[in-house]
């Protein structure tokens, strides 16, 4: 007979202790599930009312629900907030109808396509620092998310989104903030007024953008074209995956952008050799995906910066049937938690885990490192689907700012703020200088 499955262990007294004095220094869910996991090992269960997931943490966690039992474990729960917005968008349907909205999204945002789209993110990033002006200290979080916003509306919507960013700017942050994780978590049901007015000019702008392509005659070479044209589906289906793009597609570049250059501002060091590296590979020449990819310290640092903030810092899925993780059970309806965040900070597979250090991303160290141990946006078949997208975006957006701006970090507390994604709170101030 096999051995007899365990219950996953849930904190005791100390334990439960290490986990609150962590969450009240850092305001920060992720450092108390960080104290847990110290304390408890890679999987252990939240006993709070009406929230009781198993978390399971690591390579071998993250295998078991992105790929050994990906059919078995269900990304969509009618009770989240992100449902409730998304309503069959792709991030938030299984099975059969994922894949096959999948297939309609995927042609779009293949690295062939994103190739084209070099001129429109550079031109899209000109636009926005072309206005800071030398010696003013910016948002960077703000601009980021201002540079991403354009380059996604242009690129996969075909629209010049400038005229309608500041209308359009507070209802899509608004819309994140009702998706975030929040007192809903525990309190399903809870009461949250604000967010009507706020979904309902999000959803007027996506159907007057529909309407008005319907009405046109000619098409463009965009995913919004091809999903009113060719597709077949009906408005509202449109609609939710141009929401599901629209707040996931900018919000995990936002984050990536902004954290990347807070630690560079923060490690000068390393800013030194980004620049003088891109110095001598681009000198004033516009940069190019050929030339991009000759940025080997600037891959680095973008790829340690994704280690140490990943844009999805937690995954949720439930249990269709009962299961089997290592020695432990997880029984039918079971809600189960992998964090890539705590995973990229394992102290296992990562030597000082919370210290920044790019040369971890030397080829020869990544030989080292075993498969689902780094993975800042997914794995497997529900990998994020803007993932080329976002290779090709974050060192050229970067490589084009530290071409013509000095940026130096104004001190500030940054904590880790559990969004939509892990974003930098309260921002990344920093004052820019023109080079010469």
């Amino acid at each position: 007979m096999g051995e007899k499955l365990l219950q996953p262990p849930s904190p005791e007294g100390p334990q439960g202790l290490a986990a609150l004095r962590a969450l009240s220094q850092e305001r920060n869910i992720l450092a108390a599930l960080s104290a847990l996991h110290q304390e408890m090992g890679d999987v252990f269960q939240i006993p709070l009312p009406g929230f009781n997931p198993v978390v399971i943490v690591g390579p071998e966690a993250n295998r078991f629900v992105l790929v050994g039992e990906r059919d078995k474990l269900l990304w969509r729960n009618d009770a989240d907030p992100v449902v409730d917005l998304l309503h069959h968008g792709v991030l938030v349907v299984d099975g059969e109808a994922h894949d096959n909205i999948r297939k309609e999204l995927n042609p779009s945002l293949h690295r062939r396509m994103v190739a084209g789209f070099i001129d429109t993110m550079i031109a899209s990033t000109d636009e926005i620092i072309d206005n800071w002006e030398p010696g003013r200290t910016y948002n960077m979080l703000d601009e980021m998310r201002k540079i991403a916003l354009l380059i996604l509306m242009r690129t996969v919507f075909g629209i010049n989104f400038r005229d309608r960013m500041g209308e359009m700017w507070g209802p899509i942050l608004k819309n994140i903030a009702y998706i975030s994780p929040g007192l809903w978590v525990v309190w399903p049901g809870v009461p949250r007024p604000g967010y009507r007015s706020a979904r309902k000019k999000l959803d007027a702008y996506l159907f007057e953008v529909i309407a008005r392509l319907r009405k046109g005659s000619s098409t463009g070479d965009n995913l919004l074209s091809y999903l009113v044209f060719e597709s077949g589906m009906p408005d509202e289906l449109i609609r939710d995956q141009l929401l599901t793009l629209l707040i996931a597609g900018h919000d995990t570049s936002t984050a990536s952008l902004a954290w990347t250059l807070y630690l560079l501002g923060k490690y000068s060091g390393w800013m030194q050799q980004v620049v003088g590296e891109l110095d001598k590979v681009l000198g004033h020449q516009v940069p190019s995906v050929e030339a991009v990819k000759k940025l080997a310290i600037l891959d680095r640092v973008t790829k340690e910066s994704l280690r140490l903030y990943p844009p999805i810092h937690l995954g949720a899925r439930v249990a269709a049937q009962e299961l089997a993780f290592g020695r432990y059970r997880i029984p039918a309806g079971q809600r189960v938690v992998y964090s890539i965040y705590l995973s990229h900070r394992h102290p296992d597979f990562w030597e000082t885990p919370d210290t920044f250090d790019p040369d971890r991303f030397l080829p020869e160290k990544v030989k080292e490192r075993p498969h689902y141990v780094y993975l800042p946006f997914g794995g497997g078949s529900r990998n994020c689907i803007g993932f080329s997208f976002a290779q090709v975006e974050l060192p050229l957006v970067l490589a084009r700012i530290f071409q013509r701006y000095r940026l130096q970090l104004t001190p500030a507390k940054v904590h880790s703020h559990m969004g939509a994604t892990l974003e930098p709170r309260r921002g990344v101030f920093m004052k820019v200088e023109e080079r010469n």
